[in-house]
């Protein structure tokens, strides 16, 4: 049994696998989904992350607290 990895088009890939000479016994299909973060607005796409932030109890997420260095540093 031998590997291969086809690329192109739906239309091209199953034109490829019809050529393979033997059987074909398994396939892995890679579906690229629609995505809609293409039409939302960079405070919608930062809104949808937000639950996923980590936070600290009263900490400053500021850019200027972020990259300067704090008084015990």
């Amino acid at each position: 049994m031998s590997a291969q990895i086809l690329r192109g088009s739906k239309r091209e890939i199953a034109e490829s696998v019809a050529r393979i000479p033997g059987e074909v016994r398994e396939a892995i299909v890679f579906v690229e989904e629609p995505s809609d973060l293409t039409e939302a607005s960079p405070q919608e796409l930062f809104a949808s992350m937000e639950p996923f932030a980590a936070r600290a109890g009263g900490a400053d997420y500021s850019r200027e607290a972020l990259y300067s260095r704090m008084e015990d540093e």
